[in-house]
């Protein structure tokens, strides 16, 4: 699959003709909501856990040093929780160039964890292993290392995991890849700062 899956989301027809729609962000759209939205409400899915396995070649990376970022891998048993969004369709259009970087669209099932409760039919944007920047799998000090060091247009690769992580703890949501991820990367910051 080619890096830049643009092209291919705009040719996604899961919702044509719905005048609302239903996101769901498990990584930087849980902080970074820079788009309009009717609605925000917390969320989570069933059998997906949130890793940071899909490289960033265009925001928190280069091509050359690519920085590591959120995406999803099935696991049965599992609830990612996020927030839900829900948008009209146009902002597909914008949301669809931010995700470029490997991301296609896919429809979940997701459940609201606020006092409303429900569910309802939605999108997340998923960085499967068929994607050229997937990364995959690596021990822990070494995915922290990439992600301490790595910076890109948008900024140091670490901002992006420690918003995620203190935006969980906001949602008082246990994570223990990222929780876990996080540490190193403080710690590897500590150590750099008092050698």
């Amino acid at each position: 699959m080619a890096l830049d899956t643009t092209a291919l989301n705009r040719q996604m027809t899961h919702f044509d003709g719905h005048d609302q729609i239903w996101l769901f962000g498990y990584g930087s759209l849980i902080w970074k909501a820079d788009f309009p939205y009717l609605e925000r409400r917390p969320a989570h899915i069933h059998g997906w856990s949130r890793r940071f396995w899909q490289g960033s070649h265009d925001h928190r990376g280069t091509p050359e040093a690519p920085g590591r970022v959120a995406t999803l891998v099935r696991d049965p048993a599992a609830l990612c929780h996020g927030m839900a969004y829900r948008i009209t369709p146009e902002v597909l259009a914008p949301l669809d160039v931010r995700e470029k970087n490997g991301y296609l669209r896919e429809v979940v099932s997701l459940c609201f964890d606020d006092a409303a409760g429900g569910r309802t039919e939605g999108l997340i944007y998923l960085a499967g292993e068929e994607n050229a920047a997937f990364l995959g799998d690596a021990p822990p000090d070494a995915i922290a290392e990439q992600i301490a060091r790595a910076h890109g247009p948008s900024g140091p690769n670490r901002d992006y995991l420690l918003n995620l992580a203190e935006a969980l703890r906001e949602l008082e949501v246990e994570d223990p890849h990222v929780f876990d991820l996080a540490r190193r990367v403080v710690d590897s910051i500590d150590e750099a700062a008092h050698p």
